[in-house]
């Protein structure tokens, strides 16, 4: 069936704040953006393909129009000539990938690299780095290839000790970075870290990194959108599927306008995955929330009083970590973790420990004007880690989540991965991420919020106080 795209289009209901994954049964329909920083700078969002009207096959249905659905439809088609149908339910990228903080690093998952070797031993660690060196590789250069523009920062990324004992920890991890990885980090003093970088007023010294990028979330989304598209791929917003039945080979995936019948499934829905959209990704991550804000633009006076020299991304060592700074319009962003519950979302409270966080780490900024503020759901697994995985050898339905918060790099290389699942060339991805279902907790998955909250609090105070 043809897609007639100058089909009249259904008005689109309101951002819900509230919204909370552990118990809605689905993100919305055709709700609006969040109100973020990304999506009110940039600009028209491009043109898709409309909603789903009528019933129609496929040879492959991505479900999610994030970076990760984006890229797998962007590989599959350049890699493996392959024209997919992508089906979201909201606005284009409405979850993950126009909520974040706009920080690419050389990480995935939570974990860090000795974690890494104590899971699964030096020699998976060291193949584990360099899929994640690769992966940096491919995201740097999608950005630089002159295809859109999403205002790379590149330059590294700075780890900050936010406070004096964390410093020895940076130090071990820069070390087993350098030796056992080959990969060259340094430390730095707070004199160094002042004098060349910025003046945060926590910061007890810092390891730098020297893959970091900072870019524009919204321009990214939309980017990877006109690219997708450009490659033959169909892209159809407020297509919620809403229905999900296997006959033989056929997945049949209801959506409100219409049946599309799919030879495969590729699920890059993250944390906004519906409990019940299927039996294999129900209960797999902890959906997390972050909030995040940005600042009017700084004035020089204010800039100086901060010591900005450097629009590098950069993270604190606290365990419920800030990511933060100054973005190329000269506003500083600040995110860091918020409520439990999409209930709680809107609590001011949330907003007031984020703004403190900020003048704890640059005094002069007091009181300054918020232009922008929101909260996302961040899609942590139960382990921490990612998968992009098949979790049934004899049904083609395939997924890529759990990031933990950093997927805005990963997310490239894991939609080129799951493209290559999804085409049948899987040979070779022998890691653990690619050869293990995300691990799950069944009904015992919205209770662990009682924990989340228990753990909070004892983040808080060994961070702040211990």
């Amino acid at each position: 069936m043809k897609q007639d795209i100058n089909a009249a289009q259904p008005a689109r209901k309101p951002y819900d704040p509230r919204y909370d994954p552990m118990v809605d049964f689905g993100p919305g329909r055709n709700r609006d953006y969040a109100p973020t920083y990304w999506i009110g700078t940039a600009g028209p969002a491009p043109t898709d393909d409309g909603p789903i009207f009528g019933d129609f096959d496929v040879d492959v249905a991505i479900i999610g129009s994030g970076y990760t659905g984006l890229s797998c439809a962007i590989h599959l088609a350049r890699e493996h000539g392959i024209k997919a149908t992508v089906l979201e339910a909201n606005t284009i990228a409405w979850g993950c990938s126009t909520r974040n903080g706009g920080q690419a690093q050389i990480s995935s998952g939570r974990l860090t690299r000795g974690q890494w070797i104590e899971r699964w031993g030096i020699d998976v660690a060291r193949k584990m780095h360099k899929e994640v060196a690769e992966a940096f590789d491919l995201f740097r250069a999608l950005i630089h290839s002159g295809e859109f523009d999403c205002e790379p920062q590149d330059g590294g990324h700075l780890y900050i000790a936010h406070r004096a004992k964390m410093m020895p920890k940076l130090e071990a991890q820069s070390k087993l970075l350098n030796e056992a990885f080959g990969y060259p980090t340094r430390i730095l003093s707070r004199g160094a870290l002042h004098r060349d970088y910025l003046r945060d007023q926590e910061a007890a010294g810092a390891m730098h990194e020297p893959d970091g990028i900072g870019i524009h979330a919204g321009k990214l989304a939309f980017g990877y959108l006109n690219l997708a598209r450009k490659l033959g791929a169909k892209v159809h917003p407020a297509s919620a599927v809403i229905g999900w039945q296997t006959k033989g080979s056929i997945h049949y995936l209801t959506t409100p306008g219409g049946t599309v019948r799919a030879r495969a499934v590729a699920l890059a829905t993250a944390a906004y995955t519906p409990p019940v959209l299927h039996q294999q990704t129900k209960h797999r991550l902890m959906p997390i929330l972050s909030n995040s804000i940005v600042t009017r633009p700084l004035t020089d006076t204010e800039r100086e009083a901060c010591g900005f020299q450097t629009k590098m991304v950069l993270t604190d060592t606290r365990t419920l970590r800030h990511y933060y700074r100054l973005l190329p319009d000269g506003r500083v962003q600040i995110g860091s973790r918020s409520a439990v519950t999409g209930a709680d979302a809107e609590n001011p409270k949330h907003y007031n420990l984020l703004l403190e966080g900020l003048y704890r780490k640059f005094p002069a900024l007091r009181g300054i004007q918020v232009d922008y503020s929101w909260w996302g759901w961040v899609d942590v697994s139960h382990d921490m880690m990612p998968r992009i995985f098949q979790p049934d050898p004899t049904q083609k339905i395939y997924y890529a989540m759990g990031y933990g918060g950093n997927g805005v790099m990963y997310s490239a290389q894991a939609g080129r991965r799951l493209a290559q699942l999804v085409a049948g060339n899987g040979q070779g991805l022998d890691l653990p991420v690619f050869t293990s279902p995300l691990p799950g907790h069944g009904v015992l998955t919205p209770f662990r919020r009682l924990g989340q909250r228990a753990m909070y609090r004892w983040y808080y105070l060994r961070d702040e106080k211990l």
